[in-house]
């Protein structure tokens, strides 16, 4: 059974960093693309980033590109999202997401995705 565990989000100042980390069980990297989605109040659900080995390739939305990093430790079936010089704007609940076939990862689309983890929250404020 596969199961994605979201940790690391809180409390930052703007222009703070913070790591997040999804820890999967049930699952191999090698297999799935897994990305980072969030969501804000009264807005949909975004990616975010995602990473993928299956697809040989890497996504980040033009909000974030450049200041957040995906990463994975494959040993330790780990996803990070490593957050620099956040803003305001980055509030939201961040998800982490699995996806066992297909592109909608690797192009920034969370429906239809197979995995869920919970959420961790982010907030960005003075």
């Amino acid at each position: 059974q596969v199961h994605l565990v979201e940790s690391g989000g809180g409390l930052v100042q703007p222009g703070g960093s913070l790591r997040l980390t999804c820890a999967a069980s049930g699952l191999s990297l090698d297999r799935y693309s897994i990305g980072w989605f969030r969501q804000a109040p009264g807005k949909e659900r975004e990616g975010v980033s995602c990473i993928s080995k299956r697809e040989g390739s890497t996504y980040y939305s033009a909000s974030v590109h450049g200041r957040f990093t995906i990463s994975t430790d494959n040993a330790q079936k780990t996803v990070y999202l490593q957050m620099t010089n956040l803003e305001p704007e980055d509030t939201a609940v961040y998800y982490c997401g699995a996806e066992s076939y297909g592109n909608k990862c690797v192009n920034g689309y969370s429906h239809g995705l197979d995995y869920w983890g919970k959420g961790t929250l982010v907030t960005v404020s003075t």
